[in-house]
């Protein structure tokens, strides 16, 4: 007998645009494997996503940026086609904040946490962050909220540049218009300059004590808070690999013990009441020693399968057992297990691994996206070199105000690819990397 109830299906829902966004791909196995019906509202016309074999239905999605009542009335659609109650699982920032907006009109037709009212777009919040960290006493980066361009230049020097700039709201950030959701700006020139585009960005700037990179500072925590407040599945992970190198996104993970880390994400989701899949980032300091919180993520993170214990379960498995009212299994953690994204870290995924590994898009009983990966991963790439080579041929002449880099708070690359000043550089990060998808 299956551990699950195999008459509720899931449904995964995300409005970003990135085809690359391996985490759906992760969930829509978790659970097709599990014999629940699993269906797609998300852009999977040129997503390897699309060629998975548990793939029961593939949705329209609302657009990039569509209002609360767009995804509601979207969801709502979706919901008369399934004809009966399922799991609703938001795979990205702005979804997560939608789905906690309307969920009382969401209720009926999906099964959702019991979050307090509010809470998901609270910690979503870059700026509301900064002061949940301060109410209950957990590490964060010193966090400035300037209101208006001089006051913007100030606080980067009171902060000592480098600094960290983020849009409180990523989620609102318009694709294409050449706006980050986050940055590394290194002077207070920049900060001002990057203060006047707050409308076009949507939501309030604020700037950030930049925490230096090192070794074994990265680390993330991946959990499933249940209706008792327990978090279950997940654990603590390290970043081994990065994507832009030291500054972006895991391309290579590893489950490894942190008492540390693990006190403090349960604490934080304890003390907020907080209920659901959960992914946190913390930077480790290394002048204190201490864990800082840098992000919250209302929803599963892209890597979330890289905890997935002896007994199977992942945290989307323990949401879809949790709300159905099943017993979760009592596994043994598998520490020393990777994860490797292939298309950002292809030779890891060919060393040995004798713990254990995942990978993002290859499995053998679902060959199929794998396959699918590497033809559309080749146009993805000649696009961008192609738009990379016409942005030069348009560079801006000598003497123009420098362009803020990339960052995801806040890695750097190695002291040997540091600039002329002595400061580590950092590469831009591809616009398919956008907060909220990993």
């Amino acid at each position: 007998m299956s551990l699950f109830d195999t008459r509720v299906p899931a449904v995964l829902l995300r409005t970003d645009r990135n085809p690359f966004h391996h985490g759906t791909l992760g969930a829509v196995r978790s659970l097709g494997r599990a014999g629940v019906d699993v269906h797609v509202v998300a852009d999977c016309a040129h997503s390897p996503v699309r060629a998975s074999r548990y793939v029961t239905g593939l949705h329209t999605p609302p657009p990039p940026g569509a209002s609360t009542e767009e995804i509601a009335a979207a969801l709502r659609r979706v919901a008369a086609r399934i004809a009966r109650p399922a799991v609703l699982i938001a795979m990205d920032d702005a979804c997560a904040v939608a789905v906690s907006r309307a969920r009382a009109e969401l209720a009926p037709a999906f099964l959702l946490p019991d979050q307090p009212g509010g809470l998901p777009e609270r910690v979503a919040d870059k700026a509301e962050l900064a002061g949940v960290c301060a109410s209950l006493g957990v590490p964060h980066p010193e966090t400035l909220v300037p209101d208006g361009p001089a006051e913007a230049a100030r606080a980067a020097w009171r902060l000592g540049l480098p600094v960290v700039a983020k849009w409180s709201r990523p989620w609102l950030v318009p694709p294409g218009g050449g706006l980050r959701s986050t940055v590394l700006v290194r002077s207070a020139r920049e900060a001002g300059e990057l203060y006047r585009r707050a409308e076009e960005a949507g939501s309030r700037l604020l700037l950030q004590a930049f925490l230096p990179p090192g070794p074994d500072r990265d680390w993330f925590f991946h959990g499933y808070a249940d209706r008792t407040g327990a978090v279950r599945a997940g654990g603590p992970g390290r970043k081994t690999r990065a994507r832009p190198r030291g500054a972006g996104l895991t391309a290579v993970g590893r489950w490894s013990p942190n008492p540390q880390v693990q006190a403090l994400a349960e604490r934080v989701t304890r003390e907020l009441g907080y209920r659901g899949v959960f992914d946190l980032d913390f930077r480790r300091c290394g002048a204190t020693g201490g864990y800082h919180l840098l992000d919250f993520n209302p929803r599963p993170g892209a890597q979330f399968r890289l905890f997935t214990d002896s007994a199977g379960l992942d945290v989307v498995r323990a949401l879809h057992l949790d709300l159905t009212h099943r017993a979760l299994p009592d596994g043994v953690a598998r520490p020393g297990r990777t994860f490797v994204v292939e298309n950002y870290a292809p030779l890891s995924a060919l060393r040995p691994a004798p713990d254990g590994r995942e990978l993002a898009w290859h499995a053998p009983d679902d060959r199929a996206p794998g396959r699918a990966l590497w033809s559309l991963w080749g146009r993805h790439v000649a696009s961008r070199l192609l738009d990379r080579a016409r942005r030069r041929r348009g560079r801006p002449a000598a003497g123009a105000p420098a362009r803020a880099r990339v960052v995801r708070q806040a890695g750097a690359p190695p002291a040997d690819r540091a600039d002329p000043a002595g400061r580590a550089g950092l590469p831009d990060r591809p616009d398919d990397d956008r907060a909220g998808s990993h």
